[in-house]
């Protein structure tokens, strides 16, 4: 079962072709192609959103990336005090794991959808080609 609408297309499309070409190599090259095409959609996403002047656009994948590896990075210096002192580091770990408890669960929804619905809405514009 596909997760996402791009992944059930692909599968659509795919069983399509598999019933128009019963040639097994027409139908393999057909599915390839296919699968170029769904791959370079996803790609041109990406760098349409590099390449916009709307300073917020451009930068908000990166910003979150930037974030995801600051707290892997920080996981490596708690691996090490935590074979010098692992009260102190659980200490860390509780306090942190305390912090983002502290979080509404409401907000991290509100976040959740206006993440949804911001990509949700660059996709809409690009499918319909509202931007460039």
């Amino acid at each position: 079962m596909a997760l996402d609408p791009l992944t059930a297309g692909i599968d659509l499309v795919n069983s399509v072709v598999s019933r128009v070409w019963p040639d097994a190599s027409e139908a393999q090259k057909a599915k390839l192609a296919n699968e170029l095409e769904a791959a370079k959609l996803q790609l041109s996403a990406i760098i349409s959103d590099s390449q916009s002047l709307d300073p917020w656009t451009s930068r908000a994948r990166p910003s979150f990336l930037y974030i995801i590896y600051i707290l892997i990075l920080a996981s490596l210096p708690m691996a090490v005090m935590f074979a010098f002192n692992p009260v102190v580091a659980n200490a860390v770990i509780q306090g942190f794991h305390n912090w983002l408890s502290a979080i509404p669960d409401s907000y991290l929804q509100l976040f959740g959808v206006g993440y949804l619905g911001y990509t949700g809405g660059r996709t809409w514009e690009k499918v319909r080609g509202v931007t460039k």
